[in-house]
């Protein structure tokens, strides 16, 4: 698509996107992410050691990290691949680059948090990845909760008549 100019038409300049980006896909990833963190609790050490405040406290300060994490995975993802206007987007790619960042984020955080700086702990219940002892419900998470939203919102888009 161009402009008046003739030249192409950038993502960011796309007022659908936004829209995508910020009220259809978050309206999904946002309350995913919710439900998710609190059906991992007992898979966390948290969950027996703490008080019900400092439970709370992590449950919403994890949603909102992860809601800050899968909107800038999704902005990465739309830069990378170099996306467009929203007619013009690649899904797939874009799913793709996004899930990949979010979850190459969600490694990092695992580790560092769990063996570095020791901030959280995995219960026994916790399935562990074989090769780094990494949990196996936080990277579920980031392949499954990013690539639901982001068809969620592609198929609200659609009906909008957007794409």
């Amino acid at each position: 698509m161009t402009t008046g100019t003739g030249t192409r038409r950038l993502w960011h300049e796309d007022p659908h996107v936004w829209r995508v980006v910020l009220v259809r896909y978050l309206v999904v990833f946002a309350p995913l992410n919710l439900l998710w963190e609190l059906a991992q609790l007992p898979l966390y050490t948290l969950w027996t050691q703490a008080s019900p405040a400092s439970i709370v406290y992590a449950v919403i300060h994890c949603t909102l990290g992860d809601m800050l994490i899968g909107v800038l995975a999704l902005l990465v993802a739309l830069l990378v691949t170099r996306a467009g206007p929203l007619e013009r987007w690649r899904w797939g790619r874009v799913g793709a680059v996004a899930v990949g960042f979010g979850l190459a984020y969600t490694v990092f955080s695992e580790w560092f948090n769990t063996a570095v700086r020791m901030s959280w702990a995995y219960s026994e219940w916790m399935p562990l990845t074989p090769i780094i002892a990494l949990g196996v419900s936080p990277l579920l998470q980031w392949l499954l909760l990013p690539t639901v939203a982001l068809a969620w919102a592609r198929a609200a888009a659609r009906k909008a008549n957007q794409i």
